[in-house]
């Protein structure tokens, strides 16, 4: 796994402690880690984190985010407003290796009330030990990129 990239996490609330495990998870690794808050598990706005930590991504002050709340849903949601943002809400292995290899995801969304923390760990490294693969998928990103442009 590279650990030289910076990876930006954020949660709201109901995401905090899944965001702690994996930001310390993280460190560990040897990752520099950017914290995009939130600081408790008080109820707060998803969007509001979604959008720092997904600004850290796009302005290329970290080479990937991933955010946590209850579901992952809410966080994707927001996050995939953002413009360069290809944020994908993953609870399987399968899925948060092959966004990588053939979307080129640069957010990874997950839910704390939907994944344990053993698993969120096992998504993670998914996430960050594959890259794109571009290929045959470069014609569908850049397409799926163009809608952004129409906007």
């Amino acid at each position: 796994m590279n650990t030289e990239r910076k990876i930006a996490v954020a949660s709201d609330g109901a995401g905090y402690r899944l965001k702690e495990t994996i930001k310390s998870f993280l460190i560990e690794t040897g990752f520099d880690v950017i914290d995009c808050g939130t600081d408790s598990d008080a109820s707060c706005d998803y969007p509001d984190f979604a959008v720092k930590c997904c600004r850290e991504v796009s302005e290329r002050r970290a080479d990937l985010g991933i955010l946590c709340c209850g579901t992952g849903i809410g966080m994707s949601m927001c996050a995939n407003k953002v413009r360069g943002i290809r944020a994908a809400c993953c609870s399987d292995i399968f899925s948060a290796k092959f966004t990588r290899i053939h979307n080129d995801a640069n957010v990874l969304c997950l839910g704390q009330r939907v994944v344990g923390e053993g698993l969120a760990k096992e998504l993670v490294t998914a996430f960050l030990e594959n890259e794109y693969e571009g290929g045959r998928h470069e014609r569908r990103v850049a397409k799926m990129m163009a809608i952004e442009e129409e906007r």
